[in-house]
Protein backbone atom coordinates (compact mmCIF):
# COMPACT_ATOMS: atom_id res chain seq x y z
CA UNK A 1 0.00 0.00 0.00
CA UNK A 2 3.02 2.22 1.11
CA UNK A 3 4.33 1.59 -2.49
CA UNK A 4 1.29 1.97 -4.23
CA UNK A 5 0.97 5.54 -2.78
CA UNK A 6 4.28 6.20 -2.96
CA UNK A 7 4.43 5.37 -6.92
CA UNK A 8 1.19 7.99 -7.52
CA UNK A 9 2.92 10.71 -5.50
CA UNK A 10 5.48 10.45 -7.82
CA UNK A 11 3.43 9.80 -11.11
CA UNK A 12 1.60 12.71 -10.00
CA UNK A 13 4.78 15.11 -9.60
CA UNK A 14 6.04 14.37 -13.10
CA UNK A 15 1.91 15.07 -14.36
CA UNK A 16 0.35 17.78 -12.54
CA UNK A 17 3.08 20.10 -13.37
CA UNK A 18 1.62 23.72 -13.14
CA UNK A 19 -2.11 24.20 -11.86
CA UNK A 20 -2.99 26.09 -14.74
CA UNK A 21 -1.85 23.57 -16.85
CA UNK A 22 -4.92 21.53 -16.77
CA UNK A 23 -8.01 22.71 -13.98
CA UNK A 24 -7.79 20.46 -11.33
CA UNK A 25 -10.10 18.71 -9.68
CA UNK A 26 -11.60 20.31 -6.10
CA UNK A 27 -12.96 18.67 -3.05
CA UNK A 28 -13.67 20.98 -0.37
CA UNK A 29 -14.46 19.08 3.16
CA UNK A 30 -15.83 21.07 5.89
CA UNK A 31 -16.75 19.86 9.76
CA UNK A 32 -18.69 21.47 12.82
CA UNK A 33 -17.12 21.99 15.70
CA UNK A 34 -13.90 20.90 14.75
CA UNK A 35 -11.26 22.35 17.15
CA UNK A 36 -8.06 23.26 15.76
CA UNK A 37 -5.80 20.44 17.82
CA UNK A 38 -8.09 17.83 17.92
CA UNK A 39 -6.13 15.54 14.68
CA UNK A 40 -4.22 12.43 16.03
CA UNK A 41 -0.56 14.15 14.19
CA UNK A 42 -0.97 17.47 16.39
CA UNK A 43 1.41 17.61 19.19
CA UNK A 44 -1.75 18.81 21.79
CA UNK A 45 -4.24 16.14 20.70
CA UNK A 46 -5.62 13.68 23.02
CA UNK A 47 -3.24 10.92 23.65
CA UNK A 48 -6.02 8.19 22.62
CA UNK A 49 -7.22 9.82 19.82
CA UNK A 50 -6.45 7.89 16.75
CA UNK A 51 -7.09 10.09 12.78
CA UNK A 52 -4.83 8.34 10.56
CA UNK A 53 -6.26 10.38 7.52
CA UNK A 54 -6.13 13.54 8.54
CA UNK A 55 -2.23 12.41 9.79
CA UNK A 56 -2.31 11.10 6.17
CA UNK A 57 -3.55 14.86 4.63
CA UNK A 58 -1.06 16.34 6.63
CA UNK A 59 1.87 14.40 6.17
CA UNK A 60 1.48 13.98 2.41
CA UNK A 61 0.25 17.62 1.55
CA UNK A 62 -0.07 20.61 4.01
CA UNK A 63 -0.93 21.68 7.85
CA UNK A 64 -2.18 24.52 7.60
CA UNK A 65 -0.86 25.43 11.58
CA UNK A 66 -2.78 29.10 12.20
CA UNK A 67 -5.96 28.44 10.02
CA UNK A 68 -8.72 31.13 11.85
CA UNK A 69 -12.17 32.05 11.31
CA UNK A 70 -13.64 35.88 11.69
CA UNK A 71 -16.54 34.96 13.20
CA UNK A 72 -16.91 31.23 15.21
CA UNK A 73 -20.58 30.62 14.84
CA UNK A 74 -21.52 28.30 12.56
CA UNK A 75 -23.71 30.21 10.28
CA UNK A 76 -21.51 33.43 9.87
CA UNK A 77 -18.69 30.93 9.22
CA UNK A 78 -20.56 29.35 6.49
CA UNK A 79 -21.22 32.01 5.04
CA UNK A 80 -17.82 33.60 4.85
CA UNK A 81 -16.58 30.32 3.30
CA UNK A 82 -18.67 30.43 0.37
CA UNK A 83 -18.76 34.62 -0.03
CA UNK A 84 -15.00 35.00 0.83
CA UNK A 85 -16.52 37.94 2.97
CA UNK A 86 -16.73 39.05 6.62
CA UNK A 87 -19.79 38.42 8.79
CA UNK A 88 -19.97 42.20 8.66
CA UNK A 89 -20.02 42.88 5.01
CA UNK A 90 -22.30 39.17 3.85
CA UNK A 91 -24.75 39.94 7.05
CA UNK A 92 -25.10 36.58 8.20
CA UNK A 93 -23.47 37.37 11.61
CA UNK A 94 -25.65 35.15 13.48
CA UNK A 95 -27.33 31.39 12.80
CA UNK A 96 -30.07 32.99 11.41
CA UNK A 97 -29.93 35.89 8.94
CA UNK A 98 -30.88 35.69 5.30
CA UNK A 99 -27.70 36.21 3.12
CA UNK A 100 -27.07 39.93 1.84
CA UNK A 101 -29.48 40.48 -1.44
CA UNK A 102 -26.93 40.10 -4.19
CA UNK A 103 -24.32 37.93 -2.76
CA UNK A 104 -22.55 35.89 -4.57
CA UNK A 105 -20.91 32.08 -3.44
CA UNK A 106 -17.97 30.84 -5.38
CA UNK A 107 -19.64 27.78 -6.61
CA UNK A 108 -20.97 30.16 -8.85
CA UNK A 109 -17.92 31.26 -10.16
CA UNK A 110 -16.46 28.14 -10.73
CA UNK A 111 -19.73 26.85 -12.67
CA UNK A 112 -19.04 29.85 -15.14
CA UNK A 113 -15.26 28.94 -15.62
CA UNK A 114 -16.62 25.35 -16.52
CA UNK A 115 -16.59 23.30 -13.51
CA UNK A 116 -19.41 20.42 -12.43
CA UNK A 117 -20.42 21.53 -9.01
CA UNK A 118 -22.26 19.79 -6.10
CA UNK A 119 -23.37 20.08 -2.47
CA UNK A 120 -23.29 17.44 -0.25
CA UNK A 121 -24.47 17.83 3.74
CA UNK A 122 -25.01 21.10 5.98
CA UNK A 123 -25.64 23.95 4.74
CA UNK A 124 -26.97 25.93 8.16
CA UNK A 125 -26.86 29.34 7.01
CA UNK A 126 -29.80 31.98 6.88
CA UNK A 127 -32.00 30.62 8.30
CA UNK A 128 -32.88 26.38 8.53
CA UNK A 129 -33.82 26.34 4.80
CA UNK A 130 -32.61 23.25 2.74
CA UNK A 131 -34.00 24.48 -0.87
CA UNK A 132 -31.22 24.03 -3.33
CA UNK A 133 -28.96 27.39 -3.88
CA UNK A 134 -27.50 29.19 -6.27
CA UNK A 135 -23.88 27.65 -7.80
CA UNK A 136 -24.63 23.65 -7.80
CA UNK A 137 -25.50 21.60 -10.29
CA UNK A 138 -26.22 18.99 -7.88
CA UNK A 139 -28.15 19.18 -4.08
CA UNK A 140 -28.11 16.92 -1.34
CA UNK A 141 -28.92 18.84 1.98
CA UNK A 142 -31.04 18.74 5.27
CA UNK A 143 -32.98 21.64 7.54
CA UNK A 144 -30.94 23.38 10.23
CA UNK A 145 -27.98 20.98 12.41
CA UNK A 146 -30.48 18.24 10.94
CA UNK A 147 -29.60 14.52 12.68
CA UNK A 148 -26.94 12.18 13.24
CA UNK A 149 -29.70 8.78 12.55
CA UNK A 150 -31.85 8.52 9.53
CA UNK A 151 -32.02 11.92 8.51
CA UNK A 152 -34.96 12.85 5.33
CA UNK A 153 -32.49 14.46 2.77
CA UNK A 154 -33.40 17.49 0.34
CA UNK A 155 -32.14 15.83 -3.19
CA UNK A 156 -32.41 18.39 -6.03
CA UNK A 157 -35.47 19.11 -4.50
CA UNK A 158 -37.06 16.10 -3.69
CA UNK A 159 -37.03 14.63 -0.15
CA UNK A 160 -35.96 10.55 0.72
CA UNK A 161 -35.27 9.50 4.13
CA UNK A 162 -32.23 7.83 3.83
CA UNK A 163 -31.50 4.90 6.39
CA UNK A 164 -27.92 5.38 8.50
CA UNK A 165 -25.30 7.29 10.20
CA UNK A 166 -25.26 10.61 8.46
CA UNK A 167 -21.48 10.50 8.34
CA UNK A 168 -21.10 7.72 6.37
CA UNK A 169 -24.19 8.32 4.02
CA UNK A 170 -23.18 11.90 3.34
CA UNK A 171 -19.83 10.50 1.85
CA UNK A 172 -21.39 7.57 0.18
CA UNK A 173 -23.72 10.04 -1.34
CA UNK A 174 -20.55 12.00 -2.51
CA UNK A 175 -18.26 9.44 -3.34
CA UNK A 176 -20.93 8.18 -5.62
CA UNK A 177 -21.53 11.80 -7.27
CA UNK A 178 -17.67 11.66 -7.86
CA UNK A 179 -17.96 8.71 -9.52
CA UNK A 180 -20.64 9.91 -12.35
CA UNK A 181 -18.42 12.35 -13.52
CA UNK A 182 -17.73 12.06 -16.99
CA UNK A 183 -14.29 13.42 -16.99
CA UNK A 184 -15.02 16.26 -19.48
CA UNK A 185 -15.68 19.02 -17.27
CA UNK A 186 -13.15 19.32 -13.95
CA UNK A 187 -15.60 18.91 -11.02
CA UNK A 188 -15.97 20.49 -7.50
CA UNK A 189 -17.11 18.87 -4.70
CA UNK A 190 -18.63 20.54 -1.42
CA UNK A 191 -18.78 18.02 1.04
CA UNK A 192 -20.45 19.94 4.59
CA UNK A 193 -20.17 17.26 7.78
CA UNK A 194 -22.69 17.57 10.72
CA UNK A 195 -19.77 15.88 12.98
CA UNK A 196 -18.97 16.91 15.12
CA UNK A 197 -21.45 19.20 16.32
CA UNK A 198 -23.31 18.71 19.46
CA UNK A 199 -25.47 16.64 20.69
CA UNK A 200 -21.78 14.25 20.25
CA UNK A 201 -23.65 11.43 18.84
CA UNK A 202 -20.70 8.71 17.44
CA UNK A 203 -21.34 5.67 14.78
CA UNK A 204 -22.59 2.67 16.50
CA UNK A 205 -19.20 1.38 15.51
CA UNK A 206 -17.14 3.67 17.68
CA UNK A 207 -19.56 3.94 20.47
CA UNK A 208 -17.68 3.39 23.73
CA UNK A 209 -13.94 3.25 22.13
CA UNK A 210 -12.67 6.07 24.38
CA UNK A 211 -14.86 5.09 27.15
CA UNK A 212 -12.55 5.10 29.59
CA UNK A 213 -10.03 7.13 28.14
CA UNK A 214 -8.35 9.04 30.53
CA UNK A 215 -9.19 13.03 30.02
CA UNK A 216 -6.37 15.81 30.71
CA UNK A 217 -8.04 18.83 31.88
CA UNK A 218 -7.04 21.89 30.47
CA UNK A 219 -5.19 24.20 33.57
CA UNK A 220 -7.32 27.10 33.22
CA UNK A 221 -10.01 24.94 34.01
CA UNK A 222 -10.50 24.98 37.48
CA UNK A 223 -12.25 28.17 39.48
CA UNK A 224 -9.15 29.33 41.07
CA UNK A 225 -8.45 33.32 41.62
CA UNK A 226 -5.05 32.47 39.16
CA UNK A 227 -7.05 31.52 36.71
CA UNK A 228 -10.35 34.03 37.31
CA UNK A 229 -8.58 36.78 38.88
CA UNK A 230 -7.62 39.27 36.28
CA UNK A 231 -10.97 37.25 33.84
CA UNK A 232 -14.31 39.57 32.58
CA UNK A 233 -16.90 38.60 34.67
CA UNK A 234 -18.49 37.19 32.13
CA UNK A 235 -16.63 34.30 32.00
CA UNK A 236 -17.18 33.19 35.79
CA UNK A 237 -20.97 34.01 35.14
CA UNK A 238 -20.68 31.98 32.00
CA UNK A 239 -19.62 28.65 34.32
CA UNK A 240 -22.74 28.03 35.75
CA UNK A 241 -24.85 28.43 32.29
CA UNK A 242 -25.21 26.38 28.81
CA UNK A 243 -22.13 27.13 27.81
CA UNK A 244 -19.80 26.69 31.33
CA UNK A 245 -18.36 23.08 32.76
CA UNK A 246 -20.48 23.64 35.93
CA UNK A 247 -23.88 23.18 33.95
CA UNK A 248 -23.00 22.39 30.42
CA UNK A 249 -26.19 21.83 28.62
CA UNK A 250 -28.43 22.35 31.29
CA UNK A 251 -26.67 19.66 32.95
CA UNK A 252 -27.90 17.58 30.13
CA UNK A 253 -24.43 15.74 30.03
CA UNK A 254 -21.74 15.48 32.47
CA UNK A 255 -18.17 16.88 30.79
CA UNK A 256 -16.27 13.70 30.66
CA UNK A 257 -18.77 12.11 28.66
CA UNK A 258 -19.27 14.77 26.59
CA UNK A 259 -15.61 14.67 25.93
CA UNK A 260 -15.24 11.27 24.99
CA UNK A 261 -18.27 11.41 23.07
CA UNK A 262 -16.74 14.04 20.78
CA UNK A 263 -13.59 12.58 20.12
CA UNK A 264 -15.96 9.27 19.19
CA UNK A 265 -17.76 11.63 16.79
CA UNK A 266 -14.57 12.05 15.43
CA UNK A 267 -13.33 8.92 14.19
CA UNK A 268 -16.27 8.92 11.59
CA UNK A 269 -15.52 12.23 10.40
CA UNK A 270 -11.87 10.44 9.92
CA UNK A 271 -13.12 8.08 8.12
CA UNK A 272 -14.82 9.72 5.78
CA UNK A 273 -11.82 12.15 4.68
CA UNK A 274 -10.06 8.67 4.26
CA UNK A 275 -12.71 7.23 1.90
CA UNK A 276 -12.93 10.37 -0.43
CA UNK A 277 -8.81 9.37 -0.87
CA UNK A 278 -8.91 6.39 -1.41
CA UNK A 279 -11.85 7.07 -4.24
CA UNK A 280 -9.52 9.49 -6.09
CA UNK A 281 -6.51 6.98 -5.68
CA UNK A 282 -8.38 4.44 -6.93
CA UNK A 283 -9.98 5.76 -9.82
CA UNK A 284 -6.94 7.66 -10.99
CA UNK A 285 -7.85 11.42 -9.87
CA UNK A 286 -5.52 11.84 -7.27
CA UNK A 287 -2.93 13.75 -9.70
CA UNK A 288 -5.33 16.14 -10.37
CA UNK A 289 -6.92 16.77 -7.63
CA UNK A 290 -6.79 19.28 -4.54
CA UNK A 291 -8.52 18.27 -1.30
CA UNK A 292 -8.93 21.02 1.28
CA UNK A 293 -10.44 20.05 4.90
CA UNK A 294 -11.18 22.41 7.61
CA UNK A 295 -13.64 23.13 10.84
CA UNK A 296 -16.14 25.82 10.64
CA UNK A 297 -14.94 26.94 13.61
CA UNK A 298 -13.23 25.71 16.91
CA UNK A 299 -14.68 24.42 20.17
CA UNK A 300 -13.19 25.08 23.61
CA UNK A 301 -13.49 22.20 26.30
CA UNK A 302 -12.97 23.57 29.62
CA UNK A 303 -10.41 26.33 28.88
CA UNK A 304 -11.18 29.31 30.98
CA UNK A 305 -14.52 27.32 32.32
CA UNK A 306 -15.91 27.44 28.96
CA UNK A 307 -17.19 24.94 26.26
CA UNK A 308 -18.49 25.63 22.86
CA UNK A 309 -17.15 28.92 20.80
CA UNK A 310 -18.66 32.36 20.02
CA UNK A 311 -15.56 34.00 22.32
CA UNK A 312 -12.44 35.15 21.00
CA UNK A 313 -9.76 32.29 23.17
CA UNK A 314 -7.55 30.39 20.89
CA UNK A 315 -9.55 27.85 21.16
CA UNK A 316 -12.58 29.47 19.73
CA UNK A 317 -11.26 30.97 16.39
CA UNK A 318 -8.50 28.57 15.47
CA UNK A 319 -9.89 25.63 13.15
CA UNK A 320 -8.31 22.44 11.55
CA UNK A 321 -6.77 23.01 8.14
CA UNK A 322 -5.58 20.47 5.94
CA UNK A 323 -4.58 20.47 1.82
CA UNK A 324 -3.53 17.55 0.18
CA UNK A 325 -2.81 17.76 -3.82
CA UNK A 326 0.19 15.00 -4.94
CA UNK A 327 1.78 17.32 -7.70
CA UNK A 328 0.71 20.32 -6.37
CA UNK A 329 1.68 20.73 -2.19
CA UNK A 330 5.35 19.13 -1.35
CA UNK A 331 4.31 16.29 1.44
CA UNK A 332 5.38 17.39 4.86
CA UNK A 333 4.46 21.45 3.82
CA UNK A 334 3.75 23.74 6.93
CA UNK A 335 2.01 26.98 6.59
CA UNK A 336 2.66 28.88 9.81
CA UNK A 337 1.30 32.46 7.98
CA UNK A 338 -2.65 33.30 9.49
CA UNK A 339 -5.15 31.91 7.15
CA UNK A 340 -8.51 32.92 7.33
CA UNK A 341 -12.17 31.53 6.41
CA UNK A 342 -12.22 34.07 4.19
CA UNK A 343 -9.26 33.43 1.87
CA UNK A 344 -10.97 29.76 1.04
CA UNK A 345 -12.96 31.12 -1.92
CA UNK A 346 -9.97 32.91 -3.39
CA UNK A 347 -8.29 30.10 -3.17
CA UNK A 348 -10.77 27.73 -4.81
CA UNK A 349 -11.15 29.87 -7.70
CA UNK A 350 -7.35 30.47 -8.07
CA UNK A 351 -6.85 26.83 -7.96
CA UNK A 352 -9.84 26.71 -10.67
CA UNK A 353 -7.94 29.43 -12.67
CA UNK A 354 -10.91 31.59 -12.64
CA UNK A 355 -10.95 35.43 -11.30
CA UNK A 356 -11.09 36.59 -7.95
CA UNK A 357 -13.73 39.40 -7.77
CA UNK A 358 -12.90 42.60 -5.79
CA UNK A 359 -15.15 42.28 -3.51
CA UNK A 360 -13.52 39.75 -1.55
CA UNK A 361 -12.03 40.15 1.73
CA UNK A 362 -9.89 36.76 1.60
CA UNK A 363 -6.72 36.36 -0.63
CA UNK A 364 -5.85 32.92 -2.13
CA UNK A 365 -3.39 31.41 -0.12
CA UNK A 366 -2.31 28.55 -2.83
CA UNK A 367 1.20 30.57 -3.09
CA UNK A 368 1.43 29.52 0.55
CA UNK A 369 0.42 25.82 -0.14
CA UNK A 370 2.68 25.49 -2.81
CA UNK A 371 5.97 27.00 -0.83
CA UNK A 372 6.20 30.06 -2.12
CA UNK A 373 6.49 33.36 -0.58
CA UNK A 374 3.06 35.67 -0.64
CA UNK A 375 4.28 39.13 -0.73
CA UNK A 376 2.45 41.71 1.71
CA UNK A 377 0.90 39.04 3.40
CA UNK A 378 -1.80 40.09 6.79
CA UNK A 379 0.35 40.06 10.03
CA UNK A 380 -3.58 40.31 12.02
CA UNK A 381 -7.12 40.21 11.33
CA UNK A 382 -10.24 41.31 13.00
CA UNK A 383 -12.59 38.93 14.49
CA UNK A 384 -16.61 39.73 15.42
CA UNK A 385 -18.89 37.93 17.28
CA UNK A 386 -22.24 39.76 17.88
CA UNK A 387 -24.51 38.93 20.55
CA UNK A 388 -27.54 36.68 20.46
CA UNK A 389 -30.64 36.79 22.30
CA UNK A 390 -31.12 32.50 22.10
CA UNK A 391 -27.27 32.40 24.07
CA UNK A 392 -27.44 35.93 26.32
CA UNK A 393 -24.51 34.40 28.01
CA UNK A 394 -21.61 35.39 25.85
CA UNK A 395 -21.48 39.28 24.98
CA UNK A 396 -20.76 41.30 21.37
CA UNK A 397 -16.46 40.63 21.01
CA UNK A 398 -14.51 42.92 18.77
CA UNK A 399 -11.16 41.37 18.83
CA UNK A 400 -7.81 42.03 17.09
CA UNK A 401 -5.18 39.23 16.37
CA UNK A 402 -1.83 39.60 15.85
CA UNK A 403 1.23 37.22 15.16
CA UNK A 404 1.99 37.72 19.21
CA UNK A 405 -0.66 39.85 21.00
CA UNK A 406 -4.66 39.59 20.93
CA UNK A 407 -6.62 42.35 22.39
CA UNK A 408 -10.74 41.74 22.90
CA UNK A 409 -12.92 44.33 23.43
CA UNK A 410 -16.53 43.41 24.76
CA UNK A 411 -19.30 45.79 24.03
CA UNK A 412 -22.20 46.46 25.94
CA UNK A 413 -21.41 45.22 29.21
CA UNK A 414 -19.80 46.95 32.56
CA UNK A 415 -16.34 44.64 32.70
CA UNK A 416 -13.08 44.50 31.64
CA UNK A 417 -11.13 43.71 27.84
CA UNK A 418 -8.72 41.73 27.33
CA UNK A 419 -5.16 41.61 26.35
CA UNK A 420 -2.59 38.47 26.02
CA UNK A 421 0.93 38.10 25.09
CA UNK A 422 0.63 34.57 22.80
CA UNK A 423 4.04 33.88 22.84
CA UNK A 424 4.67 33.63 26.34
CA UNK A 425 1.29 32.79 27.30
CA UNK A 426 -0.66 30.77 24.86
CA UNK A 427 -3.12 29.65 26.81
CA UNK A 428 -4.03 33.59 27.89
CA UNK A 429 -3.84 33.06 31.31
CA UNK A 430 -2.40 36.47 32.30
CA UNK A 431 -4.86 39.12 31.53
CA UNK A 432 -2.45 42.42 30.58
CA UNK A 433 -4.64 44.91 29.90
CA UNK A 434 -4.10 46.71 33.25
CA UNK A 435 -0.82 45.76 33.58
CA UNK A 436 0.69 49.30 32.93
CA UNK A 437 3.30 48.02 31.02
CA UNK A 438 1.44 47.07 28.06
CA UNK A 439 -0.86 50.32 28.16
CA UNK A 440 0.58 51.56 25.27
CA UNK A 441 0.03 48.34 23.61
CA UNK A 442 -3.28 48.28 24.52
CA UNK A 443 -4.42 51.41 23.37
CA UNK A 444 -2.49 51.00 20.14
CA UNK A 445 -4.34 47.52 19.39
CA UNK A 446 -7.45 49.28 20.19
CA UNK A 447 -7.00 52.11 17.72
CA UNK A 448 -6.29 49.42 15.21
CA UNK A 449 -8.72 47.50 15.99
CA UNK A 450 -11.48 50.49 15.23
CA UNK A 451 -9.80 51.43 12.49
CA UNK A 452 -10.51 48.28 10.58
CA UNK A 453 -14.30 48.16 12.45
CA UNK A 454 -15.24 51.83 11.32
CA UNK A 455 -13.65 51.31 7.54
CA UNK A 456 -15.77 48.18 7.09
CA UNK A 457 -19.00 49.96 8.62
CA UNK A 458 -18.87 47.03 11.19
CA UNK A 459 -19.58 49.12 14.18
CA UNK A 460 -22.86 49.23 14.35
CA UNK A 461 -24.17 46.14 16.49
CA UNK A 462 -26.30 43.99 14.60
CA UNK A 463 -29.89 43.29 16.66
CA UNK A 464 -32.88 41.45 15.37
CA UNK A 465 -36.35 41.15 17.41
CA UNK A 466 -36.60 37.79 19.64
CA UNK A 467 -37.15 34.35 17.80
CA UNK A 468 -37.57 31.85 19.79
CA UNK A 469 -36.67 31.14 23.66
CA UNK A 470 -32.97 31.83 25.76
CA UNK A 471 -30.56 29.46 26.99
CA UNK A 472 -30.45 31.44 30.15
CA UNK A 473 -30.81 28.99 32.92
CA UNK A 474 -28.15 30.00 35.84
CA UNK A 475 -27.12 26.32 38.02
CA UNK A 476 -26.74 29.18 40.72
CA UNK A 477 -27.69 33.20 41.12
CA UNK A 478 -24.59 35.60 41.10
CA UNK A 479 -24.91 39.07 42.25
Amino acid sequence: MHVMRGLILLMAMLSFGDLRAAPPNIVFILSDDHRYDFMGFHPNAPEFLETPAMDRMAAEGAHVRNAFVTTSLCSPSRASILTGQYAYNHEVVDNSRMIREGAVFFPELMQKAGYQTAFVGKWHMGGHTDAPQPGFHKWISFPGQGAYNDQELNVDGQRRKVSGYITDVLTGLAIDWMKAQDGKKPFMLYLSHKAVHAEFIPAPRHLDRYVTAPIKYPVTMPLTERNTGDKPKWTRDQRYGWHGVDYMYHGEMSFDTAYRRYNETLLALDESIGRVLEHLEKSGLARNTLVIYMGDNGFSFGEHGLIDKRHAYEESIRVPMLAWGPGLIAPGTRVDRMVLNVDIAPTLLDAAGAAVPANMDGRSFLPLLRGRSATGWRDAFVYTYYWEYNYPHTPTVFALREDRYKYMFYHGLWDKNELYDLEKDPIERVNLIDDPAHKERAEAMRKRLFDVLEKENAVDVKFQRPLHGQQDDRLIPHH
